[in-house]
């Protein structure tokens, strides 16, 4: 990443409709490190294949104490896709609670989900396996040639359960429809 380029930490990808990459086509990734040494971050608009919060749960040997029918398991990208991490809301934090931006964090320990079967976990989470990975530059060079759009992350939209209009509202909170881009680069 140059030095005059601001961090896109806690900011949203948004994949461009030509993103060759089939991996991440029409993902909204939220990115928790932008520097000089590379990128991560979390897709945050794909479930995981027949994987419930309440299965992953009990291959954990965890009960939840409170209902969570419905949770979903977001597959985070194709890294690691055996580790767990959840971004959530800053109402948590304990050892291994990594402050992202704002009041959004990441922890990636087995507490946060003992924590979140008794109840005791964070407001708004998001609980994915794997993740999304950029070398140094690599980001900045999808970016300058058209792959990705970024925008600000708002709260509802990124806790959002609604993952099949993600990206449509993504793209919308920067007053564009998916028709209105293009995929040359220099070209909106």
């Amino acid at each position: 990443m140059p030095e005059d380029q601001a961090s896109l930490s806690g900011q949203l990808l948004i994949a461009m409709p030509a993103m060759p990459d089939p991996r991440f086509a029409r993902t909204v990734i939220y990115l928790c490190v932008h520097n000089a040494n590379g990128a991560m971050g979390l897709v945050v608009n794909r479930q995981m294949p027949s994987l419930s919060l309440g299965e992953l749960l009990d291959q954990l040997e965890i009960t939840p104490e409170v209902d969570l029918e419905g949770m979903q398991v977001l597959l985070g990208g194709p890294v690691e896709t055996g580790r767990g991490f959840v971004l959530h809301t800053d109402d948590f934090i304990r050892e291994g609670t990594i402050p992202v931006h704002a009041n959004i964090c990441l922890t990636a320990t087995v507490d946060i989900l003992r924590a979140i079967a008794s109840g005791d976990g964070p407001q708004h989470y998001l609980m994915a396996l794997g993740y999304a990975g950029w070398g140094p530059g690599q980001l900045d060079s999808e970016i300058q040639s058209n792959g990705w759009l970024n925008a600000p992350a708002p709260e509802p939209l990124l806790f959002d359960a609604d993952l099949s209009t993600k990206w449509e509202r993504a793209i919308a909170q920067l007053g564009v429809t998916p028709s209105m881009l293009s995929g040359d680069a220099g070209h909106a």
